[in-house]
Order: structure tokens, then C-alpha cells, then sequence
């Protein structure tokens, strides 16, 4: 098994595609894996990963405004310590998931070819999330 932290500068709220940052971070481990799983772990309860097409930028829009409709943050929420904001993301974060699994096959990422790799960041502000990148290979 190996591992690595990949650090990402989230830019505020938004579905951003990280697809090629989590590749480069990964390369190095699984340049020589036959078959293996990549696993992507995100180390915050306010943001999420999620695979989806990667191609037509408004799905990341639709999506954005999708969350806002589904977690409305009109909601009587008792945790707003950080903001109007705070509580929904937490919420969405648990929606989403924070990990995600991704199957290694000849040394790269075997992803289809219209998926990648998005940050779901659910606060406004800019973040830094960090996401512990695992490899297993038999």
C-alpha cells in the first residue's frame, strides 16, 4: 500500500474538477500497478467528492444550484457558528460522500470517458482541502 496528501486551494463554493491534479499527485504510485484501486479520501466535513461528466461546464452550474435548492439555507438550522452557510455544507458533505474509490488499471486512473473528479466545495469562502490519496495493489 502507499499513500499521499494531495492539498487543494479551493477557490469558494462550487463544483471543481480536480481530475488532473489527483492523477499527477497519484502518478508516481501507480505508474507500475497492473490492477490496484485508488482510494480518495477528504479530510473535511464541509465539502464532498463526487464523480460525473466532465465534459459541459454546466453540469458543475446545475449542480450548484441543485444543492442550494435541495439544502436551502432559509432552514432553521441550530449550528450556524461559522455562517448562514455552515450547517448546509455539512449537510450536503454528508450527501456527497467524502471518499470516493477508483479502479487503477495499466498504470492510470480507469475512468470512462466523459467522468472526472470534482471537489464539491459547500462553503463560500476560499478553503484548503486536503484529501489523503491511497493506493492498493496486489
Amino acid at each position: 500500500m502507499k499513500q499521499t496528501e494531495l492539498i487543494i486551494s479551493s477557490p469558494g463554493r462550487g463544483y471543481h474538477l480536480i481530475t488532473s491534479q489527483v492523477e499527477s499527485t497519484a502518478k508516481p504510485m501507480i505508474i507500475s500497478i497492473k490492477s490496484g484501486l485508488l482510494h480518495c479520501f477528504l479530510q473535511h466535513t464541509s465539502a464532498s467528492l463526487t464523480i460525473n461528466e466532465n465534459a459541459d461546464p454546466t453540469v458543475r452550474t446545475d449542480f450548484k444550484n441543485f444543492e442550494e435548492e435541495l439544502v436551502p439555507r432559509t432552514f432553521p438550522y441550530q449550528h450556524n457558528y461559522e455562517g448562514d452557510d455552515d450547517m448546509p455544507a455539512h449537510i450536503k458533505s454528508s450527501v456527497f460522500g467524502c471518499d470516493l474509490m477508483i479502479p487503477i488499471t495499466d498504470g492510470r486512473l480507469a475512468l470512462g470517458t466523459w467522468q472526472g473528479i470534482y471537489l464539491c466545495e459547500h462553503r463560500d469562502q476560499a478553503h484548503s482541502r486536503h484529501i489523503v490519496l491511497t493506493v492498493i495493489s496486489s
